[in-house]
């Protein structure tokens, strides 16, 4: 199924119900996908053993057998998933059309529906230059309905003024993460509070805790990386810092080009030296790249 992101806002859809048909029709279309993890399928029928739990008892082969078998089935897994999302003021540029904050949460509502549909546990985790939000690690139904809450209200409480700090946030969370997981990161990676070797250390620190990472770095492609605005004078705003420029966009535009692209570049070394998937995610295009993405990670988990 193939999300409007645009229409969805125009029309404030619940995020519950686009959530379920976005995934509803993605696991539809990998009916006979290589990759597994996504349906729990029946494999095969074997003994019953006393003691086991008597959930799985196939009682029409008992019928017919009067004995006791128990299905299995493939696929069955207990990932625990950490959804991360930066709610800072950068992210919900740009004002109008699909903002990178708008994105990243209907992005994550889908990977949560999907999650719980494969009976992982997920919890969400929001954060600034600190941690706003932070749930448990659950799969039961009540949990998924307050993680969709969480983030229709994440959508609604727009901070006046908020930074990133990204290092001390990954650092707290890695603190808190006890066990094996898969840490999805939703950021536009603008850092005003920490250092370039600070954020190595703290995505360091996340990696010797043996936690996989799929970093999706959010951005509004045509405005922030090719820096393409009309040919006016304009008066920039650091979103982060407040901080105010005028000037038209042509005098600095291949100077910004060169910088957005030396800045990504950096990004991209870093991931690969600590073996973390970096998504390049531009605000404008399909929302199920991010489950693609998605699903060829957790088939090398699998």
């Amino acid at each position: 199924m193939k999300l409007d992101l645009k229409t969805v806002r125009e029309n404030n859809l619940p995020i519950d119900f686009l959530a379920k048909k976005l995934v509803e029709g993605f696991i539809t279309g990998l009916h006979k996908s290589p990759y597994h993890g996504f349906s729990v399928e029946f494999a095969e029928h074997r003994i019953y053993n006393t003691g086991e739990s008597t959930r799985y008892i196939d009682w029409k082969v008992y019928a017919k057998t009067d004995k006791l078998f128990t299905k299995t089935f493939e696929e069955e897994t207990n990932l625990r998933c950490h959804l991360l999302i930066d709610v800072s003021n950068s992210m919900w540029y740009p004002n109008t059309g699909v903002s990178k904050l708008y994105f990243s949460v209907y992005a994550a509502a889908a990977l949560t529906w999907l999650l719980y549909k494969q009976r992982d546990a997920i919890a969400i985790t929001t954060f600034s230059s600190e941690i706003k939000e932070q749930t448990a690690v659950k799969s039961t139904s009540t949990h998924i309905q307050k993680l969709f809450a969480l983030l229709e209200n994440t959508l609604e409480n727009r901070p006046e003024k908020d930074s990133t700090n990204l290092a001390n946030v990954i650092h707290e969370i890695s603190n808190t993460i006890h066990k094996r997981s898969l840490v999805i990161l939703f950021s536009d990676m603008i850092n005003t509070s920490d250092s370039e070797k600070e954020f190595t250390e703290a995505l360091m620190h996340l990696k010797h805790n043996k936690h996989e990472i799929i970093m999706f770095h959010v951005t509004d492609k045509k405005t922030e990386e090719e820096f393409d605005f009309q040919e006016l004078p304009h008066v920039f705003i650091d979103l982060e810092s407040g901080e105010k420029v005028k000037l038209r966009p042509s005098e600095i535009r291949e100077h910004y080009q060169s910088a957005a692209r030396a800045r990504t570049e950096k990004l991209k070394i870093l991931c690969g030296e600590l073996k973390i998937d970096l998504v390049e995610v531009d605000t404008a295009e399909d929302i199920n790249h991010v489950l693609n993405t998605f699903l060829i990670k957790r088939s090398k988990m699998g």
